[in-house]
């Protein structure tokens, strides 16, 4: 139970700061467009930082906020097969993407931390922080995945297969 209220916690702390950045991005977005169409003065820095709030919030987003059932897929094939098989299907496909995201982590964070020689034009941001976030995103993909070939394994996917409505989205 202890567990339970720390995640939620975490989580709602998660989703705060996706908030954050969303608000950050569009106060940037708004100056850029002020500044560049009502003032005729342009500024850099306002592009900038909308880019880089864009890449935060996806990746943190897609990490620490989204939950499986809240993935946008096309899953046409998925919804058309009996429970035996879409667990089958996740097992796989999961285990894929743990391979591939476990395979490349050593390169992503070899390249990461290399990129510590250049920082952005304007915020001078260091690339190797400004690229941090894809760390976080890969491992928590790796977590959450691992999870889910467990949980298939087990046969605790029934809850998301009776959600299922073979939509095909």
């Amino acid at each position: 139970m202890r567990f339970a209220r720390i995640g939620q916690f975490l989580y709602r702390r998660a989703e705060n700061l996706l908030a954050l950045m969303l608000a950050v991005m569009f106060l940037a977005f708004m100056a850029q467009v002020i500044f560049r169409y009502f003032l005729n003065f342009p500024i850099g820095w306002t592009s900038e930082l909308t880019v880089i709030m864009w890449l935060w919030l996806v990746l943190w987003g897609a990490a620490f906020v989204l939950g499986e059932d809240e993935e946008i897929r096309f899953d046409l094939v998925y919804g058309s097969v009996n429970p035996a098989v879409r667990r089958v299907m996740t097992i796989l496909f999961a285990v894929a993407l743990v391979v591939i995201y476990a395979l490349s982590f050593p390169a992503v964070y070899d390249y990461v931390t290399f990129m510590k020689v250049q920082s952005t034009a304007y915020l001078k941001i260091r690339f190797d922080y400004l690229f941090s976030i894809y760390l976080l995103f890969a491992a928590a993909a790796i977590l959450r995945y691992g999870w889910l070939v467990w949980s298939a394994m087990r046969g605790d996917i029934a809850g998301r297969d009776a959600e299922h409505t073979g939509s095909g989205l």
